[in-house]
């Protein structure tokens, strides 16, 4: 079984392992910086921080049978501020004709653009490779439990929720997009900008252009790269727009990754969640069951725990046929009787 919970300081190792997975740039290979996020997270989880919009907080996902974290996602509170702006390509279309030669042409156009008031946004999901296809869904489970969390603590986060996604990349790890703008106008590797990013954005307004870019310039590797994603990327775009996230003509300036968009109360799981008693007794035979997760309506400050079951809601109830409720009573510190929450997927 798999328990999704909050980070923790004993956690620092498998972010490492975590952050030296080839192709991931969610979580930077620095022992410092790491453990610098996981104390943010505890934080955040606490509601310590004196503005919450400064809450980042990470999930992991920890196989129970072996004591292994399997797996982390993130919801940073708010992306884009006065301090570190939220910068992407805004993409457009330029229509040129002449009446003396009777030809015309549509051009594509990137413009750079920044928001100060930013949304909430999710992101940093690593799924450890050697399960990343297992039967139990791993990757679907640190997923969505942003979104429960989300559900459960509105007034943590913006009502705008943001998705950043990875582009493809070429066969030597680089950015199309970078190589032909970027590096162009910084003179720096994909990896160092984005990492630079991570502490100071100050060289994105100095250094990039500000008028418009025509992407007829570009190669077409890089133009064909803009607002796609990369194969592995492609079954969470799938699910985001499953489940209420939009494509709003917008990528990042670095890659051309897309940037989705979502109303936090508009998320199919979010208006999915039901509140009810736990209950022993299972569903009979042929009850429509929902997949989804399962977590307690109350929980200690500072702590975050839930596993993904079969569940049916009704008549106030919640009743479990996958797993069994002396598996869910112990990976959660259940009671019969106690009131949980129950979040199905779609």
């Amino acid at each position: 079984m798999i328990l999704l919970r909050e980070i923790q300081e004993q956690d620092l190792e498998a972010l490492e392992r975590f952050s030296q997975i080839p192709g991931f740039i969610n979580l930077p290979n620095d022992r410092e910086q790491l453990k610098e996020r996981i104390g943010r997270a505890v934080a955040s989880f606490r509601d310590e921080l004196s503005n919450k919009m400064d809450g980042k907080y990470l999930f992991v996902a920890e196989d129970l049978n072996t004591r292994r974290v399997v797996g982390t996602s993130m919801i940073a509170a708010q992306h884009g501020t006065v301090d570190s702006p939220h910068f992407y390509f805004e993409i457009d279309s330029e229509e040129k004709f002449s009446d003396t030669i009777n030809t015309g042409f549509i051009h594509g156009t990137l413009k750079l653009k920044y928001d100060t008031n930013g949304p909430s946004e999710i992101g940093g999901l690593v799924i450890d490779p050697e399960i990343r296809n297992s039967d139990e869904r791993v990757g679907r489970q640190i997923s969505f439990v942003r979104f429960l969390f989300l559900g459960l603590n509105r007034s943590r986060f913006k009502r705008k929720i943001l998705a950043e996604l990875l582009p493809p990349l070429n066969k030597k790890g680089q950015s199309p997009l970078w190589e032909a703008v970027g590096r162009r106008f910084t003179n720096m590797d994909y990896w160092e900008a984005d990492q630079l990013c991570q502490k100071n954005k100050e060289f994105i307004f100095s250094l990039f252009p500000s008028g418009k870019i025509y992407t007829t310039f570009l190669p077409a590797e890089s133009r064909n790269a803009i607002g796609k994603v990369g194969k592995d990327t492609e079954p969470v775009l799938h699910m985001l727009k499953k489940i209420g996230f939009e494509y709003k003509n917008q990528v990042d300036p670095f890659d051309g990754g897309p940037h989705l968009w979502a109303g936090v109360d508009d998320l199919l799981p979010v208006k999915k969640i039901v509140n009810g008693a736990f209950d022993a007794t299972a569903p009979g035979s042929g009850a429509s069951v929902e997949v989804g997760l399962l977590s307690k309506a109350s929980q200690r400050p500072g702590t975050f725990r839930a596993i993904a079951v079969q569940a049916l809601a009704k008549d106030g109830k919640i009743m479990l046929a996958r797993p069994t409720t002396v598996d869910a009573q112990k990976a959660l510190g259940l009671e019969v009787g106690e009131p949980v929450v129950f979040m199905p997927y779609y």
